[in-house]
């Protein structure tokens, strides 16, 4: 192992451009986002009547459609491991490395969006999902919810940072220290200006940057590349490395085939990490800020869509990796990649770069700034929510007005970031990489997953369970993965904790004993009997009288925000049911279904069988980004055509079109409220 002084600072063997171009891309790209947000905030004041009050910075008050949650999904959870940890896998243990990686967090999502449906029906005017854990355990319980939420941000936004720096140094030879430091700027600046309506908007842009260079990929690798350019030639490289390379465990120690030891455990490890990635609170901030009818869609669309990032890009450059790894054209050679470089995520740097030159390096920093500044993006309105109505408003100054809790929001984020920084500039100079970050990170926080999803879904679990199941859950977990670690490999260190049945052993018995804490404490000390309506009678919308610019109207339809409509109701009670019902079929088919049968089997593939694999990753690439570049799109026409008029010199147009389109919506609130008089809501 190499000292910790050193052990991040891999002398990459690429033709690095100059470090300027690191921190052009860096800055560069960071300002226009910037500039780009502050702008759209300025058009969306002066046609749509978007003000910045603390309701509009914590929850673009409840009204993001479909297409954007969609996108936002994607977006949200594509961080800097999607790309790189899901490469390495790929590289590592062949097509069921991009597979399982995609599939298992994948099944997550569907998941969540059935708590997340539970939230928007149940506490229509929340905040945070820390607000009703407020309201349902009191401060204890609350307290720690907030402990183990921010300890996984923590984690994330290293891991963002880390895996990031780790790129653009071996690329550009920019310096890791500055380029964690520089990596947040931009983002904390649209983040400033627009709050969480400009992390939808940018999340969406990210996405179709992202989405576009992973298809390129596919054509570059499959159609174009003169080293292997074609399916058929890829088919070969990869049996020549099963014979220069085995993989243990692996049928045959193919790269094409499913049936894969490691690749399933791994899948279970991250299974198991992405679970625990639900306890960080920004992903309900999303349910929060969506139009009711918009939840479940935009979470089931969004989880389809998300699974084709990892799969493609790892099917494309991870396999690439390995067929080119004794091509003189790689970097490497005559060497292989060492463990600290598949570590650190390099497997899609190298390749790209053997495969696409210095454009192929230009390739790689853009898909990783885009995937480090959109998972960035997400956690810091969510930090800033919890801070400003979890902490501040709830306990330092419970009186504070709409503008002070902006103000306070702002300075969460500014903190937030600097603290994150300082300790990422420490792990860089550690051995520890992206890939121990994200395998790992499930062993701490994974017992909160039961106990949290039963804030929505549970009414019976009592407030002892939500304090000590998840402690004790976690401190059984360390003590399994270090305990493993030590009884099958000799020692405790980085590599032998980063192994993977430590691994598999520290995150399952998280997820499993939370749930076994959690039921336990519930019966031994008494069940609940929780008032759902307490989450409707409870929690008030933030008053923004005193906050520029908004008018008596909006501060009207603001209040109205607190309450559903029958429809709204009505069609998230559904939502429900039929969010169970999808999530079933869709984890039947990735967990068993489709792997499954290859597994079992172990079928290695044919060259036909391959061909039809990687069609199937075209199809799979194709269809989700035109439904994520589309959807929005379709869905903002209205407000996309008002801009047109406006740039085109029809001011007067776009002015009576905002005009009618500010009635339309007045109105349609006065009916819902009407309705809601005369009916009653019925729960």
């Amino acid at each position: 192992m190499s000292s910790p002084a050193t052990a991040n600072h891999v002398v990459a063997p690429l033709s690095q451009g100059p470090p300027g171009s690191g921190y052009g891309i860096i800055i560069g790209v960071g300002a226009l986002f910037a500039f780009g947000m502050w702008g759209v905030a300025v058009l969306l004041a002066k046609f749509q009547n978007e003000v910045q009050g603390s309701e509009m910075f914590m929850t673009a008050k409840r009204s993001v459609g479909t297409g954007l949650i969609a996108s936002a999904v994607v977006s949200g959870w594509t961080i800097a491991a999607t790309l790189l940890t899901s490469t390495s896998w790929t590289y590592s243990y062949g097509v069921s490395g991009a597979y399982f990686y995609g599939a298992f967090a994948s099944v997550q999502i569907f998941v969540f969006a059935v708590a997340a449906i539970e939230l928007k029906r149940k506490a229509p005017g929340a905040h945070t999902f820390l607000e009703i854990a407020k309201i349902r355990y009191g401060r204890t319980g609350h307290c720690v919810q907030i402990l183990y939420s921010t300890l996984l941000q923590i984690i994330n936004c290293v891991n963002v940072l880390v895996g990031g720096s780790a790129v653009f140094t071996a690329l550009t030879g920019m310096n890791d220290i500055a380029a964690v430091w520089l990596l947040p700027v931009g983002v904390v600046i649209y983040t400033l200006t627009g709050g969480i309506k400009a992390t939808f908007l940018t999340d969406y842009i990210h996405t179709i940057i992202i989405y576009a260079m992973t298809l390129t990929g596919l054509f570059v690798v499959y159609a174009r590349s003169s080293l292997i350019g074609s399916i058929d030639e890829m088919y070969e490289l990869l049996k020549d490395a099963a014979v220069r390379a085995p993989v243990s465990g692996n049928a045959g120690g193919e790269y094409v085939t499913m049936s894969s030891q490691s690749g399933v455990l791994l899948g279970v490890i991250f299974l198991s990490a992405v679970f625990g990635s639900t306890v960080d609170v920004q992903l309900f901030q999303k349910a929060i800020a969506a139009n009711p009818s918009s939840t479940l869609p935009g979470y089931m669309v969004g989880g389809l869509c998300w699974f084709a990032i990892p799969f493609c890009l790892a099917t494309t450059f991870g396999l690439a990796a390995r067929a080119l790894e004794n091509n003189p054209a790689f970097p490497t050679y005559p060497n292989t990649m060492t463990a600290v470089e598949v570590s650190q995520g390099l497997p899609l740097p190298y390749a790209a770069q053997t495969l696409m030159g210095k454009g192929g390096a230009g390739f790689v920093l853009l898909l990783t700034f885009m995937a480090c500044t959109s998972g960035f993006s997400a956690v810091l309105v969510a930090v800033a929510s919890v801070y400003t109505y979890d902490v501040y408003g709830t306990y330092i100054n419970p009186k504070a007005t709409g503008a002070r809790l902006v103000k306070m929001s702002k300075l969460a984020v500014i903190v937030f970031t600097v603290c994150i920084a300082i300790i990422a500039t420490g792990i860089t100079r550690t051995t520890i990489g992206v890939n121990y970050l994200v395998t790992c990170m499930g062993v701490f926080v994974c017992s909160m997953v039961f106990p949290m999803y039963s804030t929505v879904l549970w009414k019976r679990q009592n407030k002892v369970a939500i304090v000590v199941a998840p402690i004790l859950g976690s401190i059984t977990a360390i003590a399994s993965w270090l305990g493993s670690a030590k009884a099958l490999e000799g020692s405790v260190t980085i590599d032998t904790t980063s192994e993977v049945l430590p691994l598999v052993i520290g995150n399952t018995v998280s997820l499993i004993s939370g749930v076994v804490y959690s039921v336990t404490c519930t019966y031994v000390f008494g069940p609940s009997d929780f008032d759902w309506e307490l989450f409707k009678t409870e929690i008030k919308v933030s008053d923004d009288s005193d906050v520029k610019g908004l008018t008596a109207e909006q501060l009207a339809q603001q209040m109205e925000r607190e309450h559903l409509s029958p429809e709204d109701e009505n069609s998230l009670r559904e939502g429900t049911k039929q969010g169970i019902l999808v999530a079933g079929i869709l984890c039947a088919i990735f967990v068993i279904l489709w792997p499954l049968p290859m597994y079992g089997t172990r079928y290695v593939f044919s060259r036909d069988f391959f061909r039809g694999w990687v069609v199937i990753t075209f199809l799979f690439g194709w269809i989700a980004s035109l439904v994520i570049i589309l959807w929005p799109i379709w869905q903002g026409r209205k407000t996309l055509m008002l801009f047109a008029l406006y740039f085109t010199g029809k001011k007067r147009a776009a002015v009576e079109g905002t005009r009618r389109e500010t009635m339309n919506d007045s109105q349609d609130d006065n009916i819902a409220e009407e309705v809601n008089e005369k009916g009653g809501v019925k729960v």
